[in-house]
Order: structure tokens, then sequence, then C-alpha cells
């Protein structure tokens, strides 16, 4: 009946090169940040967001893949060592994301 309903398998490979990706590029650093910080959290984040949307827009992901994504990336950029809000914010920002171009997969019967 639900057939690919639960399959999280892609949704999860996402989160993890997200993650990774983001680990790569702009590791967690105490401290405040520097103007060469931003501009480095701002270019991974473009890259970061590129990929997502490319990924959702090739498929209609249901509410629990989205969750799911969203929860993944928060929980293993916290084990990661990224500040609490800052996860919070970049998780919500994905799963947001992920809804827009989730809908436009719909539209475009992708």
């Amino acid at each position: 009946m639900f057939g690919d309903w639960f399959n999280t398998k892609e949704v999860d490979a996402v989160a993890d090169e997200i993650v990774a990706d983001l680990a790569k590029r702009l590791p967690p650093m105490p401290g405040p940040h520097t103007r060469k910080t931003a501009d480095r959290l701002r270019k991974t984040h473009d890259v970061i967001f590129a990929r997502l949307e490319q990924f959702a827009r090739s498929r209609k992901l249901n509410i629990y893949k989205k969750a799911r994504l969203g929860n993944r990336v928060r929980w293993a950029l916290r084990e990661a060592g990224y500040a609490p809000d800052f996860t919070d914010s970049l998780s919500y920002e994905l799963v947001t994301v992920a809804t827009l171009a989730s809908r436009q997969a719909g539209k475009t019967g992708g």
C-alpha cells in the first residue's frame, strides 16, 4: 500500500553528502567568525542548496522524507560539533527548499 513512501535510502544519501560537504568546506569553529568565514559559508550554502534543489526537483518528496532529511542533517551536524542554532536554522532552510523544489517536481510530472 505504501510502496516507496518510507524508503529513505536516497534522502539519507543526500543528507549524508550535505553534511560531509559542509564539514569539509566549513568545519565547526569556536569563537567569532571573520569576513572570510562568512564568504566561505555563503559559497558553501549556495552549493549545498543547489544540490538539494536539483535532488528534490527530480522526485516528489513526501512529508516523511522531508522530515527525515531535516532531522538527519540536524543531528549529524550537531554530532560534528556545530552550534544548535546553526543546525536548527540550516535544517529548517533545507526542508523549506526541499518542499518548494519537490512541489515543482509534482507539477512537471518529475
